[in-house]
């Protein structure tokens, strides 16, 4: 399994983003990904998720009805694209999977990219 983020950047505040997630090594469209971030001195916490085949959607409150997350299952793509962008945004951001296997879901991270968000 590899994950490998991209899109992230400098930024000014309410400005945009869109960050990219290739995957491979998976059969991409059966399993639901997600994406991350962790701030300097802060956990890693969840931002948003998608469904496999893209029917749900979910988001952290501190994002919600500014970041959409999306996937192009043809494209083993998934994508967040980041509105009115603000300073406590700025973190790495972080793509995730979890496969299941017979000890229990394996979680895949991606490496990150560095989102900052600064005037």
């Amino acid at each position: 399994v590899q994950l490998v983020e991209s899109g992230g950047g400098l930024v000014e505040p309410g400005g945009s983003l869109t960050l990219s997630c290739a995957a491979s090594g998976f059969t991409f469209r059966n399993y639901p990904m997600s994406w991350y971030r962790q701030a300097p001195g802060k956990e890693r916490e969840s931002v948003a998720a998608i469904t496999s085949a893209g029917y749900g959607t979910s988001y952290s409150a501190s994002v919600k009805g500014r970041f959409t997350i999306s996937r192009d299952d043809t494209e083993n793509t998934v994508y967040l694209q980041m509105n009115s962008l603000k300073p406590e945004d700025t973190a790495v951001y972080f793509c995730n999977t979890k496969i299941p296997t017979t000890w229990g879901p394996e979680n895949y991270w991606g490496q990150g990219t560095q989102v900052t968000v600064s005037s």
